[in-house]
């Protein structure tokens, strides 16, 4: 009777010594995730599920928000930084549309006036009138198909960004970067750069 009642009191207490273990894990400043990779400790002292974290950011959300506004996908990521780089690019390529239309608008009236007052003296001459005009309109509709490129690609930045957040939950997971070195018997031995992801 007594070996049985020491026996049920050291299961009772290994239970208990397991269970205070799980609960009470060490909370750095910084996020940290469990041995099992199964929590993530938040520095609000909470345990959160790893799958229930990385639901938060839906690639899905993430792309509308930016094709809607664009960098609100970022700030959906919790990416603030990168918001002052999108709108910087859209700043840089609407000035450059601005200056190079100008520039088309400018040479085109010049172009106008010539054609209709022929006699009149004009600070240039049709023929280098037209190739600057041409030149002006390529390179506005160039920088408005950049712009437009920029919009894509912020829009995409923030859908693989909200992909990549389970990746950095993942512990296990590391990638890096290793030297490669290949014998080919038809190019001989080539060297260069291995981008190595283990699970």
């Amino acid at each position: 009777m007594m070996y049985r009642g020491f026996v049920f009191f050291f299961f009772s207490f290994l239970c208990y010594q397991s269970s205070a273990q799980e609960k009470t894990q060490p909370i750095d400043s910084a996020v940290t995730v469990s041995p099992g990779d199964s929590v993530i400790i938040s520095s609000e002292k909470q345990v959160i599920d790893i799958e229930t974290y990385a639901a938060r950011f839906d690639p899905r959300k993430a792309l509308f928000y930016s094709a809607i506004l664009p960098g609100a996908g970022q700030v959906y990521n919790k990416r603030l930084w990168k918001v002052p780089i999108v709108y910087g690019g859209f700043v840089g390529g609407i000035f450059a549309v601005y200056y190079y239309n100008n520039r088309y608008t400018t040479y085109k009236e010049l172009l106008f006036e010539i054609l209709n007052d022929p006699a009149g003296t004009h600070p240039f001459t049709e023929a280098q009138l037209r190739p600057a005009i041409n030149r002006s309109r390529r390179d506005r509709d160039f920088w408005i198909i950049l712009n437009g490129f920029w919009y894509v690609l912020q829009m995409v930045e923030a859908h693989v960004d909200a992909h990549l957040k389970e990746f950095q939950l993942n512990p296990q997971l590391k990638v890096r970067v290793e030297p490669l070195i290949q014998n080919d018997m038809l190019t001989g031995r080539t060297k260069g750069l291995a981008l190595t992801i283990r699970f």
